[in-house]
């Protein structure tokens, strides 16, 4: 019997997620938060759900989504909630609970590699976490309570995603036409959506539970080029940068996934993204 897989969040990531191991034979449950986005899933052949967290609160049917072997939780906090350094640690709160309660057995968390802050430092998964914005400490907290509840026990894992682009997400259109943008020649830390899909993969394959990896690219070039190299391709005005004498950055370094799972990006190098 294949594995049951709820996953949490039918966007960018959870719907071709979701397509992709429906397609390998996995039992696929989706969640959404608009009626609109519901019925796009189950005109795709997904077994979708309208699920909404709010104040710690889960509304819909949250026996029958959860009601599987493993949970995919894809919910960022959103950076537009002055509270969400309260807000979101509670949402998560709430998903692990009814997750438990439910006797999901599994849980893969996507984070981001935001929870480092800007050190002007190479940074892996043994470094401090110094998150300089709120969304990145919410999400500090919301690691904290996953890691307790399932990865501190061998029963979940959580990846540390980088900035995330490909798919319907078009890296040209984020910067363009804007004039003076800072810090140009700052190195990015960038992951292609279809390394994303492999590495998800690569851990349901090997069931790499217990663990916490960064998901980034192998190299980080300057942001200007980039930025400016994808909006000529992608047919837009491209932006200009400042040349900043002082730089806020991280480097997010890949080795101890590639080393663990022997994962090679498929897209090791951002300049190449298509």
């Amino acid at each position: 019997m294949p594995n049951s897989i709820s996953i949490l969040g039918a966007g960018w990531l959870g719907l071709p997620l979701a397509l992709r191991l429906q397609a390998q034979g996995y039992l696929i449950k989706a969640s959404c938060t608009s009626s609109e986005k519901l019925e796009t899933l189950k005109k795709q052949g997904l077994d979708a759900y309208l699920i909404c967290i709010d104040e710690g609160k889960i509304q819909g049917d949250a026996a029958a989504f959860f009601n599987s072997e493993i949970l995919f939780v894809n919910i960022p906090p959103s950076r537009r909630r002055p509270d969400v350094e309260t807000w979101y640690p509670q949402q998560v709160q709430a998903i692990v609970e009814q997750a438990k309660a439910s006797g999901v057995k599994k849980l893969l968390f996507i984070g981001s590699t935001s929870v480092y802050g800007d050190v002007n430092l190479a940074v892996d998964e043994d470094s401090p976490l110094l998150p300089d914005t709120a969304s990145a400490r919410s999400l500090v907290a919301a690691e904290a309570i996953v890691c307790q509840a399932y990865v501190d026990v061998g029963e979940g894992s959580i990846l540390r995603m980088s900035g995330l682009v490909g798919g319907d997400r078009k890296a040209g259109r984020f910067f363009a036409g804007k004039k003076d943008v800072p810090e140009g020649n700052a190195p990015i830390n960038l992951v292609h959506l279809d390394d994303c899909l492999g590495v998800i993969e690569l851990i349901l394959q090997k069931g790499q539970w217990g663990y916490l990896y960064n998901v980034c690219a192998d190299e980080h070039p300057p942001k200007a080029q980039f930025y400016t190299q994808q909006a000529l391709q992608q047919g837009f005005e491209a932006p200009t940068f400042l040349d900043d004498p002082t730089l806020m950055f991280k480097i997010v370094k890949n080795d101890k996934i590639k080393r663990d799972l022997g994962y090679q990006f498929q897209y090791p190098d951002p300049l190449y993204f298509v």
